[in-house]
């Protein structure tokens, strides 16, 4: 793939992303635009994580559109081919499961993920671990915010030796959190 290829693949995942999003706002106080949450997962995957591969950043960009929207995989497929559909695949939810069956199963499923799936869900807790200690969610206590971070230690657990500078993103928020959650106890 060219270089003006990657870049217009990335450029239009994230403009269907942004689309497909557009009336979403995420759960912290200040409800800011939900699509802040893929494009944050886009920049750790290059800046932190240093992947390059257009079709794992244009996955990160578009990993919530067929589990939170009207979006279907045949339509990720159609518009950004197989590879990026397959990696959206990975990273949705069966929403039909209940809440906790769909956590499970995120733990059980992380270990046999592709390459980039991995990569993506891992730059996905870190985004959410961040979130949870600097944007908290409005009205989540201190021990669901604890909760969220334990298990997503175990999510991350079948993610390991994927990325080790991700690793270490991961390793010291999620050091940070349980320390802050300690020191609020």
């Amino acid at each position: 793939m060219s270089d003006q290829q990657s870049l217009r693949l990335i450029l239009a995942a994230a403009a269907f992303a942004a689309d497909r999003h557009r009336t979403q706002l995420r759960k912290d106080v200040e409800k800011s635009p939900y699509i802040n949450h893929p494009l944050e997962l886009a920049r750790i995957l290059v800046e932190e994580g240093g992947v390059a591969d257009p079709e794992v950043l244009a996955a990160a960009l578009l990993h919530d559109t067929v589990e939170d929207t009207a979006t279907s995989l045949a339509e990720i497929e159609n518009r950004f081919g197989p590879r990026v559909a397959g990696m959206v695949a990975e990273l949705t939810d069966d929403k039909a499961l209940e809440k906790s069956e769909r956590k499970r199963m995120q733990v059980v499923n992380a270990p046999g993920k592709t390459q980039g799936a991995k990569l993506v869900k891992l730059a996905d807790k870190i985004s959410n671990l961040r979130d949870i200690l600097d944007k908290p969610p409005a009205h989540w206590p201190a021990d669901r915010k604890r909760d969220y971070f334990l298990w997503a230690a175990d999510v991350v657990a079948g993610l390991r030796g994927v990325s080790p500078a991700l690793e270490a993103s991961f390793d010291d928020v999620h050091a940070r959190g349980l320390q802050a959650f300690a020191q609020a106890a």
